[in-house]
């Protein structure tokens, strides 16, 4: 069962609906307690209470500092119902990163759910918050409310569902404007996907801060009003534990995630007992052919894919339950969304041509807060968004992604896609992960550098690797130098970080 699109406007009637039609089934379970449907939009009614006594109105924005927990989830759909916008931040970022985005959202209030994380205790401390308790979210930690900070208008407030930062992981973070219609879309369109009922139950780890715990597992799950296993920070043990329990149905995260569970299971032996297990699904990053055999392998079931991005709120592509892929495809285009592969001059390229991927549907944001400019150059006057992402459509309608387009790597006068270079590393045994960057030369030209994650307890023979790849990739595309590290540098949402190992590949010339 889920919403109809004629009634629904705002995110928050999702809860609303599943609050009156079902509120005795559950909704979140975190660290052995059950939140129902009906309990949570209690809370959610009180939360908007509380806010509105601290001064926040339509049009206000509101900064979570937070790790996945109920009080975040309850503050979301209150300040849905106000039509304020949430701002909800990861706490693992810095003091530096938290200050950036304060300043550029300039919020009516600050809150902290400093229980259920360490560092937005550092962060609140640090901010001389104060703690208060109120009814429906638990102890919190709360600044000052600021009464000179804008308000937006209230036709703007009420399309705008929320400010998701981007991780910034290459210059100053930019606030994604994400509208009601979007993620109502996206919620309808994974949730139809994934065959969702209210009896799944997701594990919950992406964070609430990224466009994939938010959307994918958040909304869809409550969509088809399904319950939410919520975990704060990644734990293989707690995941392996909590599939035991005979209570997850379906497992979603970043390749990184499972990257991690799979040597996880590896280094401690024994077999993953998941008997209501049957949905597994990696995106937010390209998906590897070693690392999707080793998955389906531990869980014997496909690894299901997708492509999509924060400025879309949500999946453009996702691979079919009934057709699963045996290559790392993104799977097909989602309902109402439109796709273009083009080439520098911005024409179409040929199908099975890499090019960049604009985009255009309903899940397009409104734009980057207060970024008139960068919006306009992201976003055509056709409502075409040019994601910087290269892919190739086959004919099949498959998408495959090859990179990013600032990931690039220009050879001798051929492009090298730094996501190959890596799926030939990664195959090698002795390797984890990988992260393949280009390092400017002093011709002009760039070099291929890779950095090499090892697995635990081997070690890597650069010379053996060279000649493992030497056997699988033409000599252009080939490392200049390989370079082990000890672990690979992820964002607060497990993504790779790619800026910091430019960096580091330049200085070690």
């Amino acid at each position: 069962m889920t919403v109809e699109t004629t009634t629904t406007r705002r995110i928050s009637d999702i809860v609303r609906h599943w609050a009156q039609a079902a509120p005795e089934s559950t909704a979140i379970r975190e660290e052995g307690r059950e939140t129902r449907f009906g309990e949570l939009w209690r809370n959610v009614e009180a939360a908007q209470r509380f806010l509105r006594a601290q001064g926040v109105e339509t049009g206000d924005r509101v900064m979570v500092v937070a790790e996945n927990c109920a009080a975040v989830i309850t503050l979301l759909f209150a300040l849905s119902e106000i039509g304020a916008w949430p701002a909800i931040v990861n706490a693992r970022l810095s003091g530096r990163e938290i200050d950036t985005i304060r300043a550029h959202c300039v919020p009516r209030l600050m809150l902290f759910t400093h229980g259920a994380s360490p560092d937005a205790l550092r962060h609140g401390v640090n901010l001389r918050a104060t703690e208060v308790a109120p009814e429906g979210l638990g102890p919190l930690m709360m600044t000052l409310p600021d009464p000179q900070a804008p308000r937006e208008p209230e036709a703007l407030a009420r399309k705008v569902a929320l400010l998701i930062y981007t991780s910034g992981t290459t210059g100053q973070p930019k606030g994604v404007m994400v509208a009601h219609r979007g993620l109502l879309h996206f919620a309808r369109v994974s949730a139809t996907s994934r065959n969702m009922t209210p009896a799944d139950c997701a594990y919950a780890v992406m964070p609430m801060s990224h466009i994939f715990g938010l959307a994918t597992m958040l909304l869809a799950t409550f969509e088809a009003g399904a319950s939410l296993h919520l975990a704060a920070r990644f734990s293989a043990q707690d995941v392996i534990s909590a599939l035991a329990a005979a209570e997850i149905s379906i497992l979603q995260g970043v390749p990184m995630l499972f990257t991690r569970l799979v040597a996880w299971v590896r280094e401690h032996g024994g077999k993953v007992g998941a008997p209501r297990l049957r949905y597994l699904y990696t995106g937010g990053g390209p998906l590897d052919p070693t690392l999707k055999q080793q998955v389906e392998t531990l869980f014997g079931m496909p690894l299901h894919h997708g492509y999509g991005m924060t400025e879309y709120a949500g999946s453009l592509f996702i691979t079919r339950m009934d057709r699963p892929r045996q290559d790392v495809s993104a799977g097909e285009i989602v309902d109402g969304a439109e796709l273009r592969v083009v080439g520098p001059d911005g024409h179409a390229v040929a199908r099975g041509e890499a090019g960049e991927l604009w985009v255009r549907g309903p899940g397009v944001m409104h734009g980057y807060y207060r970024e008139p400019v960068l919006t306009a150059e992201a976003i055509d006057a056709e409502g075409w968004l040019k994601t910087g992402d290269l892919g190739r459509l086959e004919a099949d309608g498959a998408l495959f992604i090859v990179g990013r387009s600032k990931d690039l790597i220009i050879r001798s006068g051929f492009n090298v896609y730094p996501i190959e270079v890596e799926a030939v590393i990664n195959t090698h045994e002795a390797v984890r992960i990988s992260a393949v960057v280009g390092r400017a030369d002093a011709d002009g030209n760039e070099e291929v550098v890779a950095f090499v994650e090892t697995k635990e307890g081997a070690t890597l023979d650069v010379e053996a690797l060279q000649r493992h790849i030497a056997e699988r990739l033409s000599p252009y595309k080939r490392p200049a130098q390989i370079v082990p590290i000890d672990v690979i540098p992820t964002t607060a949402s497990g993504k790779l970080q790619k800026a910091p190992l430019r960096e580091l590949a330049a200085r070690r010339r």
